[in-house]
């Protein structure tokens, strides 16, 4: 019983001490192996580091000049719009100025348009009214030597003749004073009579063929046109020569 116990206690201590080296055998190497993992595992994540920390300094580095570059050539195109904007501003303010005072003198030239239209309704009475005394019954101008070696006579002694031609100078100088005014305010008459036939300023009341007449001219003016300015007031009212060769 002795030496089966000295045999059973010499193996249990071998097979302990071959457990023993083998357990720190395979530790060793796991610590050999674990920092080699580790160098490995760092050298590849600082590479991309390095190359990120190379990447980004030439980017830092450009940054201001192009930023700066970029305002510029945003200030410089408003600029250009703003002096774009600006020109064409001045230009609608000297429209506007030439506009308004083109109205202004429109306005005080035109101002009295219907006023003078109104007026000459009068005057063409006042020269029907010169018509229609025939120029044979009112009284001759009495002679120079005549008129002195008379005596004047008193208003019983004035003969009707006298009295038609007083009242006929009188409408006279009274016509010719208003239409002397209207011609101060730029109003004139025109009277087309010959002229061609022009729809913007005459006003045709019939058509006549006459032999010997150009077809299309003014035969015969029945009421005098006006003018205020370069504009038509009222068209002239005429008679216009008819072709007859249709």
């Amino acid at each position: 019983m002795s030496a089966f116990q000295l045999y059973k206690s010499c193996a249990s201590s071998f097979s302990a001490r071959s457990l023993a080296r083998s357990s720190v055998a395979t530790s060793s190497r796991l610590r050999v192996a674990a920092p080699a993992a580790r160098r490995h595992y760092s050298e590849t994540k600082s590479e991309p580091a390095t190359e990120s920390k190379q990447e980004a300094t030439p980017d830092s580095s450009s940054t201001p000049e192009a930023e700066c570059l970029a305002k510029l050539k945003k200030k410089e195109e408003e600029v250009t719009d703003l002096t774009s904007r600006l020109r064409y501003l001045q230009a609608d303010f000297l429209n506007l100025q030439r506009n308004a005072a083109r109205e202004k003198e429109q306005t005080k030239d035109f101002a009295i348009t219907r006023f003078a239209g109104d007026l000459l309704e009068t005057v063409d009475v006042l020269a029907l009214a010169l018509k229609s005394v025939p120029q044979s019954v009112l009284p001759q101008p009495p002679d120079a030597s005549s008129s002195s070696s008379s005596t004047p006579s008193s208003p019983s002694e004035k003969t009707p003749e006298a009295y038609l031609g007083e009242l006929y100078t009188g409408v006279e100088m009274t016509h010719r004073l208003l239409v002397q005014t209207l011609f101060k305010y730029n109003v004139k008459p025109f009277d087309p009579t010959g002229d061609v036939f022009d729809p913007n300023r005459h006003e045709a009341l019939y058509q006549a063929p006459i032999p010997g007449k150009e077809p299309g001219t003014v035969l015969e003016c029945q009421k005098i046109g006006y003018t205020i300015k370069d504009r038509v007031l009222r068209a002239a009212q005429v008679g216009v020569v008819q072709d007859t060769s249709s």
